[in-house]
């Protein structure tokens, strides 16, 4: 039973659900969803989440809802792909819910929180935080009515009308950076875009970048004299059987990951950006999960 005391000393029922809990109403509500955080999940990103304007300094009101509700529930929509409007109604009500989920994807607590679970991974797994190696790749996915026309397009080579995210994993095949653009976008022309973004949301260390062949061309290059890192092109072998191909698969097998979660095999979200926040809440899960599993 997840639990919060009440407010101003009142009487508590179980430990404290956030570290926030002084401040909101009494809230009991029962583990029930295979989506919801395990204690050893949420001991991770409770610290993590960024505090309230009000314990800022700079005004507004406390929050009134558990903050383990509110990331469960966003939980519940990546992983079931349900609309915001349907969430169950032991969730806080979906103004909220989604009113957090948009506040953190601005102030980009979504990216430093994906940033601060993978350096624990990775310093878990025996490895430097910050990675020197990483791969790119880009995945098409259709667009539901939704999504404006000005931010799809049509990707003549995969036939698919939508919208078209592009990643940059380690090579564990976790997560650094993410770029939606309208599925008619080159991939040699976002990854200059991807790229520094990469740069700027703590990819200072990464000196290789692996590619597929689709990036060819004058990005090499630019890649080399403006971010100064060298894109190296695993080609496919001329072979008529399916191999594996070396360094390219890790980050297929992570856009295998993200497919996993239902509201991200396709895009419902009306801006880009809230489609790239889907995308690392959905990897925020599996990060997790795989820091608090035992090995």
């Amino acid at each position: 039973m997840l639990s919060c005391p009440i407010p101003a000393g009142g009487s508590t029922a179980g430990s404290p659900c956030c570290r926030l809990a002084a401040s909101h109403q009494p809230t009991r509500r029962t583990r029930r969803y295979p989506t919801d955080l395990t204690d050893a999940q949420w001991a991770e990103l409770d610290p993590l989440l960024p505090d309230p304007a009000c314990l800022a300094g700079r005004g507004g009101r406390w929050e009134k809802h558990c903050r383990r509700l509110i990331v469960d529930a966003i939980g519940y929509v990546v992983d079931n792909g349900i609309k915001w409007r349907a969430l169950p109604a032991d969730f806080p009500p979906r103004p909220t819910v989604h009113k957090r989920f948009a506040l953190w994807e601005k102030a980009g607590a979504t990216q430093r929180l994906l940033d601060a679970l993978r350096d624990r991974v990775r310093l878990a797994e025996g490895r430097v935080a910050a990675p020197s190696a990483t791969v790119m790749d880009s995945q098409s996915v259709r667009a539901a009515e939704t999504v404006g026309r000005a931010t799809r397009g049509w990707d003549g080579g995969k036939k698919v009308a939508g919208r078209k995210r592009h990643i940059v994993v380690d090579t564990m095949g976790l997560l650094l950076t993410v770029l939606v653009t309208p599925a008619s976008t080159q991939d040699r022309v976002a990854a200059r875009s991807l790229l520094r973004r990469l740069r700027d949301t703590g990819g200072k260390r990464v000196a290789l970048v692996w590619a597929d062949g689709g990036y060819t061309g004058s990005l090499l290059g630019w890649a080399r004299a403006t971010p100064g890192l060298l894109v190296e092109i695993v080609q496919r072998p001329q072979v008529p059987y399916f191999t594996v191909l070396p360094r390219r698969w890790v980050v297929e097998r992570t856009l295998a990951w993200i497919s996993g979660h239902r509201r991200c095999v396709r895009d419902y979200e009306r801006l880009r950006h809230h489609h790239e926040a889907m995308v690392r809440w959905s990897m925020i899960r599996i990060t997790s999960r795989r820091l608090t599993q035992p090995q």
